[in-house]
């Protein structure tokens, strides 16, 4: 059993101001893994006031000690490499060979790329007789999702403490204790205190007393769009900066030239990454008329290959849905769409037959689908992909764009050029074109109610930074004054 007890505030771990805590589960046993303790307001006050204090010398700090601090952060937590990807999938079930890249490889590299980025002078930008700084917005609550733990929180964390700016995280209570291992790494390094600060705890305990604390900056949160939502209306009456990565619908075009059996496949693969527990999962794929009988035959054959099983089997392709509550939304929205007009192609809402234990959703393939309908325009966020026929591209980028979200999105054609003019009027913050690999650099986001901001390199990092002019007579004085 893996306890948790403290908070980590000020570099240190501190008892939690209550006795409460919440049960870790093992998706795939369901069996406790550990527990870890639920935080209040009042571990959120000395959190808040801890990054309060380290925030002047930290943001003043030079650049390149910064850098160092960072870079000597991501070799500590290389080192955990191995733990971090058999602790995610036993919390939250994925598969160990996904687990390794996505869930530990790829927050270190994050954090790496970011010690990278401030390692160099700032960039001097004049205007004409003003100089333009940028400067770290101040103190930023983090709140993160139960289905990346730490590569989110690494999302936020690494460019906000690059720039400047000190942090208090709120993970998941679902999934929190690799985030842990974060705040163990600075305390093994010792890392400047008070710089980042660690309180879990439920949203409306620990997230919406730091959303609405006087004393936090910026707001940046991943997760579904009501909490977002609430989240803009929390931080209102203390007007602060907010970066959101929501919800999403996203959709895959396939162009009627498209190479219909590898453009099929990739889209199955990617409505189906992490268990379909991703907000950019292509959970629509959008095919011509007169394709779609072949598309679901293609469909259903990569949905077979998925092999469901133990997490912790380097052969398990897909594991469980991240905590029982989940699996169960999941399965109700397939057995709605099994109510209307759509054709059930593969999978159900049953617990798969050879796995009579853990949070299971077989992976499911609707195909026909109303865009209109519940399936097509609400987020599963699970292992469900609907296929939705379309009577030219002009009625494809409609479906696609006809749903409240705008993160992700896909193009699928022979022709290189009208596949990036199909994907310039998709109104989404990231296309893929013919399959296109996943780059840590590129910033990510949503449009729409997908989100406010971006995350990822350069565009990640300005974020946390507020832009000030300096005003001078003359251009030569602001140019001395560099």
């Amino acid at each position: 059993m893996l306890q948790r007890p403290h908070q980590f505030i000020n570099g240190q771990w501190v008892a939690s101001a209550n006795a409460s805590r919440h049960a870790i589960i093992n998706p795939y046993t369901e069996a406790p893994l550990g527990w870890a303790a639920l935080g209040d307001a009042t571990d959120v006050d000395a959190a808040v006031a801890a990054a309060r204090a380290a925030w002047p010398a930290w943001a003043s700090m030079p650049r390149l000690q910064r850098a160092q601090w960072l870079g000597k952060l991501a070799g500590a937590l290389k080192a955990r490499i191995d733990t971090i990807g058999a602790l995610e999938s036993a919390e939250m079930g994925s598969p160990i060979s996904f687990s390794l890249l996505a869930q530990a490889q790829l927050p270190v590299m994050v954090m790496g790329s970011y010690a990278e980025m401030v390692a160099g002078p700032e960039e001097v930008e004049r205007i004409g007789n003003s100089r333009v700084v940028r400067e770290p917005v101040g103190v930023v609550a983090a709140i993160t999702a139960w289905n990346y733990p730490l590569l989110l929180l690494f999302g936020k964390v690494a460019p906000a403490m690059a720039a400047g700016c000190t942090v208090v995280a709120k993970p998941s209570e679902i999934a929190p204790l690799t985030s842990y291992l974060l705040a163990d790494a600075m305390a093994e390094i010792g890392f400047p205190a008070g710089v980042f600060n660690l309180v879990n705890g439920t949203g409306i305990e620990v997230g919406e007393a730091l959303v609405r604390h006087p004393d936090v900056d910026m707001v940046s949160y991943t997760g579904s769009t009501v909490t977002g939502r609430r989240i803009m209306a929390n931080a209102a009456p203390t007007v602060k900066k907010l970066a959101l990565e929501l919800g999403g619908k996203s959709a895959s075009v396939l162009l009627a030239d498209a190479p219909l059996e590898q453009a099929v496949r990739g889209a199955v693969q990617g409505a189906f990454i992490n268990g379909g527990q991703t907000c950019i999962a292509l959970s629509r794929l959008i095919v011509p008329q007169e394709l779609h009988g072949k598309a679901l035959d293609i469909a259903a054959d990569e949905a077979a290959r998925f092999k469901l099983g133990d997490p912790m089997d380097k052969a398990t392709t897909m594991g469980p849905m991240a905590f029982a509550g989940h699996r169960d939304r999941v399965r109700k929205f397939i057995r709605e769409a099994l109510t209307g007009d759509s054709q059930l192609v593969c999978g159900g809402a049953e617990q798969p037959k050879d796995l009579p234990q853990g949070y299971f959703v077989s992976p499911t393939i609707f195909g026909n689908v109303d865009p209109q309908s519940t399936l097509a325009q609400q987020e599963v966020f699970g292992p469900v992909l609907a296929v939705i026929p379309s009577r030219d591209e002009n009625h494809a980028v409609e479906i696609a764009n006809g749903t409240i979200y705008g993160l992700n999105g896909a193009v699928w054609s022979a022709d290189l050029a009208h596949a990036v003019a199909i994907g310039r009027r998709l109104r989404c913050g990231k296309v893929d074109i013919n399959g296109g690999g996943f780059n840590m650099n590129a910033p990510a986001g949503g449009f729409k109610q997908s989100g406010i901001g971006r995350e990822r390199g350069r565009y990640g990092l300005e974020e946390y930074l507020e832009v000030k002019a300096l005003q001078f007579n003359n251009e030569e004085l602001a140019t001395r004054a560099a």
